[in-house]
This record gives structure tokens, sequence and C-alpha cells, in this order.
């Protein structure tokens, strides 16, 4: 599988299940929650949003990852989608802004909140990470 068949694939799969105008409204109502402090709205959107994306890639995109020889696991950032591997390389698509990916407030309760991605960014890290592990499994064909 080509990174072009594969990133084709995890952009339908993820829009499967929301719209690219869903994703992004559910990223804002998140980050305004966090902004405002409410902790009862961050407790009820911060699953959902998390949990959609990791299912998809984890369960949606299962065949097309297995098939372009990338390993998924679960993600070790709490923003992470899920930890992407292959041929000893790993990386890991994040739901927030890189420079803010120490922010680790993963919990109500605590100061701060990450800058979450709109579905374009966060396609576009995705996407980087994707490149990275193709060049990888690249290099390990030649």
């Amino acid at each position: 599988m080509t990174l072009n068949e594969t990133i084709a694939r995890l952009r339908a799969g993820h829009l499967m299940v929301r719209d690219a105008r869903e994703w992004d409204e559910l990223s804002m109502d998140l980050g305004r929650a966090y902004e405002s402090n409410d902790d009862e709205l961050i407790e009820q959107l911060q699953p959902q949003f998390l949990q959609s994306w990791r299912t998809v890639t984890r369960y949606v995109l299962r065949d097309t990852f297995d098939a372009a020889g990338i390993a998924v696991t679960d993600p070790s950032h709490p923003w992470g989608i899920a930890r992407l591997t292959a041929k000893g390389t790993s990386c890991e698509p994040l739901l927030c802004h890189t420079d803010e990916a120490g922010n680790e407030r993963a919990e109500p309760g605590t100061e701060g909140g990450p800058r979450l991605l709109t579905f374009a960014d966060a396609m576009t890290n995705y996407v980087d990470c994707l490149s990275r592990l193709f060049d990888e499994l690249d290099t390990a064909n030649s």
C-alpha cells in the first residue's frame, strides 16, 4: 500500500464517523470548555473526542495499517491518537499543537489546557507522521 492510498483511507475513515465541520466543532467546544474551566463539560466531551479519533485509527483503519506494514498501539501521550510503528520507528500523531505537547492536562481540575487541532491540522499532523514511517519502510525495502 502506498502513502497516498493510506492517507486517502485515513481521511475517509475519519470522515465516515463525522464530517470535518463536526470534528472541528467538537474540538472547538472542548477547547472552550478548557478555557472556561468547565470541568463538567470537559468530562463530557474529552472522552468522546479522544475515543472517536482512537477508535477510527485502531479499528476502522486496522486493515489499512496492516496492509501498509504499520502496527497500531495505544498512545503514550494523553492527547495522542495512537502509537504507529514501522520497522522499529514509531511516531504518535497528536490532537493538540506540538508546542504544547508537554501540556498533558488530561484530567479536569488542573491548570490550563491544550490548544486542540482542527480536523485539517490533525490530518496534516497524521500525514507527517505517516510520511516518516513510509520513508522508513521505503528505506528498509531498498
